[in-house]
């Protein structure tokens, strides 16, 4: 072996072998031709054998850099690596996946493919240098990573983003390898039959599951499975095609269970098996791109290739470095001849027209359709109006002007006084009911799964289109944490995508006859403490005016997570139109004031400040202010409509996001505003969001009112007296405070 046979990229690693027998016949020259995306024919044995090759490369580098650090995850894409080999064969690389522990996997593809050369990774050794370290290659999928179009975290999430890629681009393929550990998550096989329904002609994604008998720790809850079994599991999901390779067909090599490790066969019984797992993937593919709901299914143990076998692969430890004979023994039997590596890269970077990070769908800004000025209703001051059925007018015009704009609401949006959305856009259903606002072609994605509709929306944003999930505030978390990794994928994209959209409706002061299960406002300290990541944004409108700004604004923007919170009862109105787009792009602004030289409110005792969040609980508010004017205070009430502006520059990482943003209220402008000899700080949910104002007043004392927990009542009134959330409380408690 010379150095000039060795490619460059090769540098770091740390074993080769010798050529496969048969190695000059079948692997001459590369199985995907110069100027061609694919392999012509997946029956040949060309590229049968140089698929088998790509799956051991993948299964090498991913074992040599897990190894260096003595971290991360080698098993369970060990036993994908033919499927994998197969896709990128066949020029199907737009793949996610929904095993955040294949990342290993996934990063080597990336580095063969050249794509990880963005990031200035060009060899082995930068690989093993980089990864799990900051600015390189993080223990599971991120946002980052040039080439790979989706974040992978939490189980049960990849399916989504395959799901809004094959929508927003029919004819291209979108793989999602699935885990079997991750089978026991329900939701997996629920959402994507609930997507089949709804848009039965969209089939142009891929679920392949990777079925290795083991979950992280132990046996996966579907290792007792038959062939059979598993198959009618998937066709009972609504798939028509459902391809299954098992490696035990192939076994020469006399392994017990149902499990087998296909390196561990013969040569030529290794090549019988990646021809039947090309051949598998490429009918898939064609099913898949054909119209029908396909899945494909590669059965063989979790560990094939790597250093052991079982959920004992499935992460590395501090003793499982380089230099130990287990690791030894593992690369050394998956080591390849250089002139294998040549082979490996240039099929690998000629895939699916050119690197990844250059034919990713994702690598590119999706065109959007414009909107136009939206048709705000300018509410008079002295009206009541619905802040949901404000929002409800906007939301119809945007999926109006853009059709590829789709609404996702498990409980229904006319029980969010929302119908006006369901009358104009239609909610997407096979049965055309006119009653219902039902139509095969509507926008409105309604499945009874949070997270399926929290996944949809939050996958089409980070691909690049505008979405909205609506949802119930009591019901939200069920689907928030894919919210929250694409929103932190999206502080990470080097593309600008439109923001992820959220509004929960139906808030616990409204919900008394419900009683505790609808009274679940906790969540609110949960996105209160995301503010501070620097791309999410919580928006409290407190009328119908100022959720149409609020939502103009999360609309326009990108790269980030927005919450609004709002009331679906008729509420006062206290700002105009103008006054609500200052109010959001500002932070606040005083919605009320006490008139000076008034006998009645003259402000001898001094100045009271209500800093508030929310809508409805600003009726207490408002009569405390009677109260208290009548006794000779001075009352200001200012509504924080979005609290992330009042942070301080350095409480937030506004500086390490895409799109960044690094505007914040001023401290004469904050003082205006809540300088006074009281501040009360109320909130009809939880305190966190009101910390930058507590962070920042200079209010001689201060104090809080906000939610303590739930209980069924007839009123809100009645469930708001419950938490103490009461125009007397706050009065008493203004008093005590003055002294």
């Amino acid at each position: 072996m010379s150095a000039q046979t060795i490619p460059a990229y090769c540098e770091g690693i740390q074993y080769y072998g010798e050529p496969w027998a048969g190695f000059d016949r079948h692997a001459a020259r590369a199985a995907i031709g110069e100027g061609r995306k694919a392999i012509a024919d997946p029956s040949d044995p060309d590229a049968v054998f140089q698929t088998l090759l790509m799956a051991d490369a993948l299964r090498y580098v991913t074992l040599q850099m897990c190894g260096a650090k003595g971290s991360g995850h080698p098993g369970g894409f060990a036993s994908s690596a033919e499927a994998y080999a197969a896709l990128v064969m066949l020029g199907h690389t737009n793949i996610v996946t929904e095993v955040g522990h294949h990342a290993p996997g996934f990063y080597s593809a990336m580095f063969l493919d050249t794509s990880l050369e963005e990031m200035g990774i060009k060899t082995m050794a930068d690989m093993m240098a980089r990864f799990r370290e900051k600015h390189g290659l993080l223990g599971h999928l991120s946002g980052a990573i040039p080439g790979l179009l989706a974040p992978a975290g939490p189980l049960g999430q990849g399916q989504h983003f395959a799901m809004a890629g094959a929508l927003l681009h029919p004819g291209v393929l979108f793989p999602v390898t699935i885990g079997d550990g991750g089978m026991g998550e329900p939701y997996v096989l629920n959402s994507m039959m609930h997507f089949n329904t709804a848009y039965p002609t969209v089939t142009n994604y891929l679920p392949t599951l990777i079925w290795n008998g083991y979950s992280q720790e132990h046996h996966s809850m579907v290792s007792r499975m038959s062939n059979e079994e598993m198959l009618a599991y998937w066709q009972g999901h609504g798939f028509k095609e459902v391809v299954l390779v098992d490696a035990k067909a192939f076994d020469d090599s006399q392994q017990e269970g149902a499990y087998v490790d296909s390196s561990r066969f013969s040569l030529d019984q290794r090549l019988a098996f990646a021809k039947a797992v090309l051949e598998g993937v490429d009918r898939a593919a064609k099913s898949a791109l054909s119209g029908s709901q396909t899945a494909f299914i590669i059965k063989q143990l979790k560990g094939t290739g790597v250093h052991t076998v079982g959920a004992k692969s499935h992460n590395l430890y501090p003793a499982d470095t380089l230099d130990k004979p287990h690791m030894i023994e593992g690369l050394t039997r998956r080591a390849l001849n250089p002139e294998a590596w040549a082979i490996v890269r240039e099929n690998f970077s000629r895939a699916g027209g050119g690197p990844a990070v250059k034919t990713s769908v994702t690598e590119h800004v999706l065109e959007l359709a414009p909107l136009g000025k939206l048709p705000f209703h300018d509410y008079a001051k002295d009206e009541k109006a619905v802040p949901a059925t404000a929002m409800g007018a906007l939301v119809a015009h945007v999926g109006k002007q853009d059709k590829r704009f789709v609404v996702t609401n498990a409980d229904g949006n006319e029980a969010s006084a929302m119908k006006n959305i369901n009358d104009a856009l239609k909610i997407r259903h096979p049965t055309a009911d006119p009653l219902y606002n039902q139509e095969p072609t509507g926008q409105v994605y309604e499945p009874l799964n949070e997270d399926a509709c929290a996944g949809l929306a939050a996958g089409l944003a980070l691909f690049g289109s505008r979405a909205l999930w609506l949802s119930y505030e009591s019901f939200a978390i069920n689907g928030w944490p894919i919210i929250q990794t694409v929103t932190q994928a999206m502080a990470e994209l080097r593309r600008k995508t439109p923001a992820i959209v959220t509004m929960f409706t139906a808030g616990a002061l409204e919900q008394g006859r419900n009683g505790w299960t609808h009274q679940r406002p906790e969540i609110e300290n949960y996105f209160a403490a995301q503010m501070r990541n620097g791309n999410v944004y919580v928006l409290f409108p407190c009328d119908a005016n100022a959720i149409q700004a609020a939502y103009d604004y999360a609309t326009n923007s990108f790269n980030k997570g927005m919450v609004i919170i709002a009331s679906k009862s008729p509420l006062p109105v206290y700002m105009s139109i103008d006054e609500a787009r200052d109010a959001v792009e500002k932070g606040a602004a005083t919605i009320y004031e006490s008139k000076s030289g008034s006998q009645s409110n003259s402000g001898n005792r001094g100045t009271v400040v209500f800093a508030v969040t929310g809508d409805m609980v600003l009726l207490p508010v408002f009569e405390a202010k009677d109260k208290l004017e009548a006794e000779g205070y001075k009352v200001r009430i200012v509504a924080v409509v979005n609290p992330r502006r009042l942070y301080r520059p350095t409480d937030v990482s506004w500086d390490t996001v895409s799109e960044p943003d690094n505007a914040f209220m001023d401290d004469a402008r904050f003082n205006a505003l809540f300088d006074g000899d009281v501040l009360m700080a109320v909130s009809g949910g939880p305190s966190a969001s009101l910390e930058p104002v507590l962070l920042r007043t200079r209010a001689k004392t201060r104090d809080t009112f906000a939610w303590k927990r739930g209980e069924t009542t007839a009123s809100p009134q009645e469930i708001m007296d419950y938490n103490g959330l009461t125009a007397e409380a706050m009065a008493a408690r203004v008093k005590a405070l003055a002294g």
